[in-house]
């Protein structure tokens, strides 16, 4: 028997029997529940990801690339070497001091002050850059 009013599960019941509207909303209700969280969660992480960047400093031919930097508070910020010797990345304030980074390697610092803070290598002390932390 079929209804023929409106107002049944999923506005369904003009086209079906009231037991199969009632069993497709039992089978869909979970399932948009779950399509809802999931969304929910896609989109947080797409938001915190949107916030936390991470930026390179490319070392090569004797300097930092780029020169200045602008990140935000809690972005990560990666030095890579590629000169076939190590460099620093020491900031003048002793903010941050990345150690030797050798050949091919890198160093990776989470910008939590604001400011603007210089650096150099140590070895090396006509290389330097600077790094603006909003």
């Amino acid at each position: 028997m079929h209804s023929t009013r409106g107002g049944g599960a999923l506005g369904l019941s003009l086209l079906a029997p009231d037991w199969l509207s009632s069993r497709l909303l039992h089978r869909a209700v979970p399932c948009l529940m779950l399509a809802a969280a999931f969304m929910a969660g896609t989109v947080a992480s797409a938001i915190a990801d949107e916030k936390v960047k991470v930026h390179t400093v490319l070392i090569d031919g004797m300097k930092f690339s780029p020169q200045t930097l602008e990140v935000n508070a809690g972005d990560t910020v990666v030095w890579r070497n590629k000169d076939p010797y190590p460099h620093t990345a020491t900031a003048e304030n002793k903010a941050f001091d990345s150690g030797d980074i050798p050949e091919n390697g890198t160093w990776k610092y989470v910008a939590k002050t604001k400011g603007t803070m210089a650096y150099f290598c140590k070895l090396h002390t006509t290389m330097k850059g600077v790094l603006v932390v909003k």
